[in-house]
């Protein structure tokens, strides 16, 4: 609601009222920072969790860099006199904040109200990038919000329309310890690669969907599952990023009897992926490109092991 406004009768007394307009935002959910910047609105964000060395998008690093965004502490740290300082007027924190309750419980005695996104529990890929209406409910730039998540669509539905390719996908990393974590059956991105085409090759049965839903199996179980998928692509976004395929076979020479290894259908997500979250379907277009065409290229972020 406007500043000033009256608030209405019956609001609960354990509903926070925010007045417009929101200024000087302390932004830990770094998925977050990519639906303001698609609002043209990292001018009400003052303070960040993350460093400017943590950022992937241009835009959040150039703020920075000016010092139109000034780095406040980690969400289980933060700077509170800095956050006070500054006369922050929302603090926007990811799920991670249930960690450390105490955090949140000071920054709401301290008068500054705490919204925890929870876009990371979306199990639909154009579930967690609607919530760019929310954010524009706040800066009051719904027509905006609408008007970009409307042009998403479009351009997926070309993709959307046509019917599965066959080909079976398997998403994952290696850990420190030699072993495999891929993501669960109902998760969105077994679902965005579903939606671009492709079959995801499921290691659990429970269609489970929250924001765990990852799991970690061995390298054996993996081997016996995805040996013969049509396209492995390894996510980055945990350990780095990998540009060849002998740097896979030396996580584990067992990927050489892989038949994308052999074929040469393996990729690499780049890392800028998780926060840039209105690009999600960006990747659904990529799947869909790999699986209709090995050598794919110029793709937003996927690139092919050499």
């Amino acid at each position: 609601m406007q500043e000033g406004a009256q608030i209405p009768a019956g609001v609960p007394e354990e509903v926070t009222v925010l007045q417009q307009p929101i200024q000087n935002i302390y932004l830990t959910a770094t998925a977050s920072m990519d639906l303001f910047r698609a609002l043209d609105g990292l001018d009400v964000i003052r303070l960040s969790g993350t460093k400017e060395s943590g950022w992937y998008l241009p835009e959040a690093q150039q703020a920075m860099e000016a010092g139109d965004i000034l780095y406040a502490g980690k969400y289980n740290a933060p700077d509170y006199e800095l956050i006070l300082a500054q006369k922050c007027g929302l603090a926007v924190e990811s799920t991670m904040i249930y960690h450390n309750p105490e955090v949140k419980e000071q920054l709401e005695s301290l008068g500054i109200p705490v919204l925890v996104d929870y876009s990371s529990y979306e199990s639909d890929p154009l579930g967690r990038m609607e919530w760019l209406k929310l954010y524009a409910a706040l800066l009051g730039r719904e027509d905006a919000a609408c008007a970009y998540y409307d042009d998403l669509i479009a351009a997926l539905a070309p993709v959307l329309d046509q019917e599965p390719t066959g080909k079976t996908v398997a998403f994952f990393y290696i850990t420190t310890s030699g072993a495999v974590n891929v993501r669960k059956s109902g998760d969105y991105i077994a679902k965005a690669i579903r939606m671009a085409g492709g079959e995801y090759v499921s290691f659990d049965e429970s269609g489970e969907e929250n924001a765990l839903s990852t799991m970690t199996i061995q390298m054996e179980s993996f081997y016996d599952t995805a040996l013969d998928a049509d396209v492995l692509i390894y996510n980055s976004t945990i350990d780095g990023e990998i540009t060849s395929t002998d740097e896979l076979l030396a996580k584990s020479p067992l990927f050489a009897d892989f038949k994308a290894v052999q074929t040469g259908n393996v990729w690499c997500i780049t890392k800028n992926f998780y926060q840039e979250s209105l690009a999600l379907g960006d990747m659904i277009l990529d799947v869909h490109a790999v699986l209709n065409n090995p050598d794919a290229a110029d793709l937003r972020f996927l690139k092919k092991l050499s």
